[in-house]
């Protein structure tokens, strides 16, 4: 089917041309549809009158990089979150680390054993990288979508990633460029000033996954993994229907930074976004407007290839200055 991009005039909207856009988008209206985001949409259209990707056979995979894995026990399917006490219920101000933490004997002996120290300044840039994802985790996985100046549409990981501030609301994504070339999903947020950043869940983890595939720029990596872009409110690239957590967001600030060892080479792009809106499906929902881990399932990145679900969770009071001050004063 080819779609025509003079359906999207005027701020009126050919519906069936729009479903076409967005597979499985059952209850769109014209209400719906972001007035300021109309252009972006049409470009889209324009776009599908070429093909989008290109056969697997001619990308590589990120499991050709590593092999096949071990054998291993299937996913349990049972939810892996609960709340349990924490390691050392009983700690009491100015304990540190005790015997009585749960693995607190184990922890202090292995302190015996030293540490290797790298300086970053002699280590080549690819051990570093590897270095630092196995060392800070597990770490929140930004799913970015965004839509180049021509409509063409990009989804891909980035667990460079954390919420700033909630006065005002930011959040902040690092992309890693590749020698020569800015990463697509940077190079539309840079043009276009907008873009959406949803939480993956463990039931579409791999549909996530392969977006991080190393396709040609320009290529299409909805298609791929069958995912839904679901329309947007406020900004024009789409979010993803089936995340249960995503946010519209606008440019705030980008920051670059160059290589060590070839200052020419871009090697890294800090972007800023103001959240601009935020939906969380309802059955993820709590009485208190938040989101219930257990439900929400929430996906982590360890290091190498290493996913990670949220296991055991536990609530440690923060201390009161009223309640330990007489305790620092008597150490005074």
């Amino acid at each position: 089917m080819r779609a025509d991009s003079e359906s999207v005039v005027g701020g009126k909207c050919n519906l069936p041309i729009f479903r076409h856009i967005y597979p499985g988008v059952s209850d769109v209206t014209p209400a719906r549809i972001s007035m300021r985001s109309l252009s972006t949409r049409a470009r889209l259209i324009s776009f599908l009158r070429t093909p989008i990707i290109k056969p697997l056979s001619t990308t590589r995979s990120m499991a050709s990089n590593h092999g096949p894995p071990p054998p291993r026990p299937a996913f349990d399917p049972k939810p892996s979150f609960k709340f349990t006490q924490p390691p050392n219920p009983n700690w009491k101000f100015g304990q540190g680390l005790t015997d009585e933490a749960v693995g607190g004997k184990d922890w202090k002996e292995a302190y015996q054993a030293g540490y290797k120290t790298f300086d970053t300044t002699k280590e080549e840039p690819g051990a570093i990288y590897k270095l630092l994802i196995s060392g800070v985790t597990p770490r929140p996985i930004a799913f970015v979508s965004s839509v180049s100046p021509d409509g063409v549409p990009n989804l891909a990981p980035f667990s460079y990633f954390q919420v700033v501030s909630h006065d005002p609301p930011l959040l902040m994504v690092a992309f890693s460029h590749p020698p020569g070339r800015e990463k697509d999903s940077c190079a539309n947020i840079r043009q276009t000033k907008e873009f959406t950043v949803n939480i993956i869940s463990e039931p579409f983890v791999e549909a996530a996954n392969f977006t991080a595939v190393d396709a040609p720029a320009g290529e299409n990596e909805w298609t791929g993994s069958g995912l839904t872009p679901e329309p947007s409110t406020a900004v024009g690239p789409p979010r993803v229907q089936e995340s249960a957590f995503s946010m519209e967001c606008e440019l705030h600030k980008i920051d670059d930074f160059h290589s060590d060892r070839n200052p020419d080479h871009l090697s890294t792009s800090l972007v800023v976004g103001r959240i601009k809106l935020i939906h969380l499906r309802k059955d993820v929902l709590t009485e208190k407007n938040t989101a219930d881990a257990e439900k929400l399932k929430a996906i982590s990145r360890l290091g190498d290839i290493t996913y990670a679900r949220i296991g055991d969770g536990f609530q440690i009071p923060r201390p009161s200055w009223k309640d330990v001050e007489g305790e620092y004063r008597k150490t005074a």
